[in-house]
């Protein structure tokens, strides 16, 4: 696993998986997103939970393929696991990955915004939404919904913002706090935090939810939180 150095120059664009990001991937969730592996064995094991034999599932913005590594690794049945990304530098290191466990996942290159969707036992998004408009999040999250199966289940995790402004900012410092202790610079932070500037839009665990319920979703709620950092559960 390669070093995330990304940010350790001068950034000359927004924020974008090219293949620049790519390659270190693995290495930048693991030490930029806290509890990430915590998060990911949460999701994998509820999915598993959840999945019948023959059943599909899709990971949605599925970059590496770790997570549904992780499912297939986890269930006894047979059931088809499909990754779908917009970045081919992200599906050229997820191909890598399954070529060396081989795996059975399929990969598809797409707009997770426009795939046409075949019923789904479970759906996963980890950190993808935030990078999707909000106005266009609204009938992204209707079309998960049309695509599960009744009962069917939305995995997801978010980057979340508090209503408090002062809390908020606290959560802020606390995350760049975390951030340093995993060997960033300060520069490094303030870089990346400049490129993903009007890219990476977070909502609020309220705005999530109701967000969910508004698209038909019958239940939904939060399993895991660090600070700004949330996993949730919706079902159909």
């Amino acid at each position: 696993m390669k070093t995330d150095t990304v940010f350790d120059k001068p950034i000359k664009k927004q924020f974008e998986f090219d293949e620049e990001v790519a390659v270190v991937f693995d290495d930048m969730l693991s030490r930029s997103v806290p509890f990430y592996d915590e998060a990911m064995k949460l999701t994998s094991h509820f999915a598993s939970l959840n999945i019948g034999e023959n059943e599909r599932v899709y990971d949605l913005g599925c970059s590496t393929a770790s997570l549904l590594l992780e499912i297939e690794r986890k269930s006894d049945k047979k059931i088809q696991l499909i990754g779908i990304d917009n970045s081919k530098a992200m599906l050229e290191q997820a191909s890598k990955k399954l070529h060396a466990f081989n795996s059975k996942i399929e990969l598809e290159f797409g707009d997770i915004l426009s795939f046409d969707y075949q019923e789904s036992a479970v759906i996963c998004s980890n950190y993808t939404m935030q990078f999707i408009r909000p106005l266009e999040r609204v009938n992204f999250v209707k079309k998960i919904y049309d695509a599960l199966k009744p009962g069917g289940l939305f995995i997801f995790s978010e980057k979340v913002i508090s209503k408090d402004s002062a809390l908020n900012k606290q959560m802020i410092d606390t995350y760049y706090e975390y951030k340093k202790a995993q060997g960033y610079s300060e520069y490094e932070i303030v870089q990346k935090r400049e490129a993903l500037e009007n890219v990476l839009i977070p909502y609020t665990e309220e705005e999530n939810i109701k967000m969910l319920e508004d698209a038909g979703f019958s239940h939904c709620e939060s399993i895991f939180k660090w600070v700004n950092f949330e996993t949730f559960i919706a079902r159909k």
